[in-house]
């Protein structure tokens, strides 16, 4: 599989650059440098940066510099936030600060036996990905832990329910064993049929940060997304409002903004809000309407036991039932995959 281009960094070396703006914005201007919240934000923007295979000149990166001259007293000292610190230190030398302490890090987890204090099996994936940057350990699709992630994505009918927290399980796994796109994941043939169900659920509801992830997921396991999910996707990045204000709260929408923008980069579209302003940004979605998702699940409770997992049948009743909007994007969810019936007979519930 071809490397992944993502968010490409400006042509310029100009501190005021795009790409500069959003790490200065994100390493010292949103939140204080080195809570668990800024851990978070800054291991996923230079997750997405980092997977470009590109590198960014010194001066992009200075405001990230002490964070990884700290790094190994950071682990020292907060080693339950290991995956987050071990990530941000492998990105920023694989972007461009010099290697001088993502190894030793590595080396540190290893000896420490961290992943071994992991109950979840999605995060020992991603902390046999982290190690393996460096050569060090497994490969995430080995032994018995892969065979439980492959298991896991292989069983669609998980997936025709709404359950936000597998569905995020099932995309993550796939980035993990595609090292984002390095490499080809090597999935069964029902994962596809897994982002399928899931990308249908995530277009009913609108839910445009899961779809981002799933059109991404299947972009990265070689299958070509629906070409309405990644207009809608695409449509959602450009609608963002992207304002300096300090006052504003934290709890915005940048993720959304980061995989609508990453997704669309991903599939070779212009993504939104190319110019940024100065200041502590906040992130703002347009959202309008309540999408067909709800609506359907209302339309099936309302019908109980005459309910069928047969769309054939069921496609006039639930058209009749919904509203102009939900009819429409229900109609377009429709056309938007061939597993469509077969996601439907799982999403029904209807009695044998």
């Amino acid at each position: 599989m071809t490397n992944v281009v993502l968010l490409r960094p400006d042509d310029t070396c100009d501190p005021t650059t795009r790409t500069a703006r959003l790490i200065r914005c994100f390493a010292i201007e949103r939140r204080a440098q080195g809570d668990v919240f800024w851990l978070k934000e800054n291991a996923e923007l230079l997750g997405v940066l980092a997977s470009t295979g590109n590198r960014l000149d010194r001066e992009t990166l200075e405001p990230l510099r002490a964070f990884h001259a700290g790094s190994r007293d950071m682990l020292r000292d907060f080693p339950q936030y290991y995956r987050f610190i071990l990530s941000i230190c492998l990105d920023l030398e694989d972007l461009g600060l010099p290697a001088l302490h993502g190894a030793a890090l590595c080396d540190e987890v290893a000896r420490a036996g961290l992943e071994g204090a992991e109950l979840s099996d999605l995060q020992r994936a991603e902390a046999r990905r982290l190690l393996r940057r460096r050569g060090m350990g497994p490969q995430v699709g080995d032994g018995a832990l892969g065979q439980r992630l492959r298991d896991f994505v292989s069983r669609s009918a998980t997936f025709a329910m709404p359950n936000r927290k597998a569905a995020y399980e099932l995309t993550h796994i796939v980035y993990y064993l595609s090292d984002y796109g390095r490499c080809d994941p090597d999935l069964p043939n029902e994962a596809e049929k897994s982002l399928q169900f899931t990308g249908l659920l995530a277009f009913l509801d609108q839910d445009m940060d899961l779809l981002a992830e799933v059109c991404a997921a299947l972009r990265l396991a070689g299958v070509q997304p629906s070409q309405s999910w990644e207009n809608a996707v695409a449509a959602c990045n450009r609608g963002y409002r992207i304002q300096p204000n300090i006052s504003a709260s934290l709890q915005d929408d940048y993720h959304e903004w980061l995989v609508t923008g990453w997704a669309a980069d991903i599939a070779g579209r212009p993504m939104g809000a190319r110019h940024l302003p100065d200041g502590a940004l906040r992130f703002h979605a347009c959202h309008n309407g309540q999408g067909a998702l709800r609506p359907l699940a209302a339309c099936l409770n309302d019908m109980g036991a005459q309910r069928s997992a047969d769309w054939g049948h069921m496609r006039p009743h639930v058209l009749s039932y919904l509203g102009p909007e939900s009819h429409a994007i229900l109609l377009e969810a429709e056309r938007s995959s061939p597993h469509f019936e077969q996601f439907f007979e799982g999403f029904a519930r209807a009695r044998s």
